[in-house]
């Protein structure tokens, strides 16, 4: 088969489209046929060289992927030969075959695109994961999303909206604003113009966000706890603004609110499974019902992985970046 391989870490010109030897599919596993895989941040760093993958993960980078399985590996039941399925992955998302723990697989929702199906996995995992088990966001309570064009942001957008909360996003321009608010969020901040503390204390009537997803890290902290509620939650998922901040625990404490940082590739299999069976018991109703709906911005060829790295890395997309298998 084919893979996109890392002969050496850098820019995305190093990203080769080369042949591979097949996987097999293990105790527990499925090998899947890949359609199409999307492009993440941490793919991204990967391929710098600042994130390996877990040990036993595939070398190939891409943690999410929609397919048909081809081979059904000891130990898996309630899964065939020919089935449709979108998957969470450590690794091997580039690539023509994957195999794939059974508990990390769901079947691709009626009504969405075995193509597009790609575009769910990691965005809903990690929303679902963080803003609803961890962070416990209500009914009526005030999310706010940084990067709220992102995948990440544009899932958590319709999902925060889907259970009766409040959204305030930021973005870059007033173009990705639109979309969000396309996309059903209440509260519209550019941060290159307007600071986003204060403009949540406004919108808000002083209370401030009930949950901060936050991508950012250590260049947001203390301006995300003077932004939490009373009681409120900040749930740190990337760390494109350094990884060093002071917490001030006086705000902390005199709001008793909670920061939690969490990541999930390489989180065990066990955690994995119990997040993917919660997404498909609480998100895929929403999805086959047409409430939520992946974003995609554009699809490109798999071996032409390089472009679609350009295109996150510049953040001209609103959305997701998908790698269709050519």
């Amino acid at each position: 088969m084919h893979a996109i391989t890392i002969p050496e870490p850098g820019g995305p010109e190093v990203l080769v489209w080369d042949e591979v030897p097949d996987p097999v599919a293990g105790e527990g596993e499925v090998l899947v046929e890949v359609v199409a895989g999307a492009v993440n941040r941490a793919d991204i760093m990967q391929r710098q060289g600042f994130y390996d993958p877990p040990p036993g993960a595939s070398p190939y980078p891409g943690l999410e992927c929609s397919g048909r399985i081809v081979e059904i590996g000891p130990g898996v039941s309630g899964w065939s030969v020919g089935d449709e399925v979108c998957a969470l992955l450590a690794g091997g998302g580039y690539a023509e075959k994957v195999a794939i723990p059974a508990g990390q697989l769901l079947p691709v929702p009626q009504g969405v695109d075995l193509k597009q199906a790609a575009a769910l996995p990691e965005v809903v995992c990690t929303v679902w994961s963080n803003v609803f088990m961890v962070a416990h966001l209500r009914p009526g309570e005030t999310l706010l999303v940084h990067g709220g064009s992102s995948g990440i942001g544009t899932m958590a957008i319709q999902l925060a909206k889907a259970v009766g909360a409040k959204v305030a996003v930021t973005a870059g321009t007033k173009e990705k604003l639109d979309r969000c608010a396309e996309l059903g969020a209440d509260i519209l901040i550019n941060y290159r113009e307007q600071d986003f503390v204060a403009e949540v204390k406004k919108a808000t009537g002083g209370a401030g966000a009930d949950v901060i997803l936050d991508n950012m890290g250590a260049k947001y902290l203390d301006r995300n706890v003077q932004t939490l509620a009373v009681n409120g939650r900040l749930a740190v998922i990337g760390l494109q603004g350094g990884v060093k901040g002071e917490l001030n625990l006086g705000a902390l404490l005199s709001k008793r609110a909670a920061v939690s940082a969490t990541s999930l590739r390489a989180r065990p299999l066990s955690e994995k499974a119990t997040i993917v069976a919660a997404v498909r018991e609480h998100v895929w109703p929403l999805l086959e019902g047409g409430h939520v709906r992946p974003v995609v911005d554009r699809e490109l060829p798999m071996s032409d992985a390089a472009a679609a790295h350009r295109v996150v890395e510049e953040s001209g997309h609103v959305g997701k970046v998908l790698l269709v298998v050519p």
